[in-house]
């Protein structure tokens, strides 16, 4: 799987499936079962960590994952998150990216609108993922874990900010926690793929953090995510149910929206 493989399959409306990944085990699970990008994700401070946020999570423990993941995969795209305080000023950010590249991944996602970071990350040939609506590193900021770009000036900078990223060379856009709606119209105004977690049906493809699509994780569930380990009967059958479900367009539904 490669950035052209992934324009193409959104080109032509086949959807992409995703799911975070942290170990080589899950990696060739996951691989086998279809699933087109591995996402390494800060996610692991709460699943794997027990911590209630993702802030704790270092750049040390963002390549000690990527390279778990790559060594149990062969062609799922691999893409992993840029944590907290790693990506403030373009430099710092292309030093922390290279690491992570160096480990195995194959792009770096970072939240927020940070054209400037992007742009020096792509000017230095290291794909971009971006991440908008909500931005879990920034958790404290919004308030909580709240559904963002519910009113007619926070669409709009969610929406420029979708377009400013496009421009800046990011390649695959995260929308976490919006409207279907604003998501569609995101989706609809860019030339690059979408990825949604709890953004409706209309994206190019989906995530799900790998502990919530399993029913594993202690907390609290999303409204969003969905337990396909029910009726499942093993793992490998729910990781196979998750990508045929959001390959034929069966996940999410309205229930999974906002």
């Amino acid at each position: 799987m490669n950035l052209s493989e992934l324009q193409q399959m959104a080109t032509r409306g086949e959807k992409i499936a995703v799911l975070t990944c942290y170990d080589a085990s899950f990696a060739t699970l996951l691989e086998q079962a279809g699933v087109d990008i591995l996402l390494v994700g800060d996610s692991l401070g709460m699943v794997l960590q027990g911590s209630g946020d993702t802030l704790s999570v270092t750049i040390g423990d963002m390549e000690y994952h990527t390279r778990c993941v790559a060594a149990g995969t062969l062609s799922a795209m691999i893409v992993t998150d840029m944590p907290v305080g790693s990506d403030l000023t373009p430099e710092l950010a292309f030093g922390n990216a290279r690491r992570l590249t160096e480990a195995g991944a194959h792009m770096v996602k970072l939240e927020g609108g940070k054209t400037d970071v992007v742009r020096r990350l792509v000017a230095g040939n290291i794909p971009v993922c971006g991440h908008l609506g909500f931005t879990p590193q920034s958790v404290h900021q919004l308030g909580g874990y709240k559904v963002q770009g519910r009113d007619a000036a926070s669409a709009e900078r969610i929406l420029a900010d979708a377009l400013s990223l496009q421009q800046a060379g990011a390649n695959l856009l995260v929308l976490e926690m919006v409207p279907a709606a604003l998501a569609r119209e995101i989706t609809e105004r860019l030339s690059i793929p979408t990825i949604g977690i709890g953004a409706g049906p209309d994206c190019a493809g989906q995530v799900l953090v790998l502990h919530d699509m399993l029913g594993i994780y202690p907390g609290k569930t999303p409204r969003f995510a969905r337990n396909f380990m029910q009726g499942a009967g093993t793992v490998q059958n729910a990781l196979a149910s998750y990508v045929q479900a959001v390959k034929s367009g069966t996940f999410p539904t309205a229930e999974h929206s906002f």
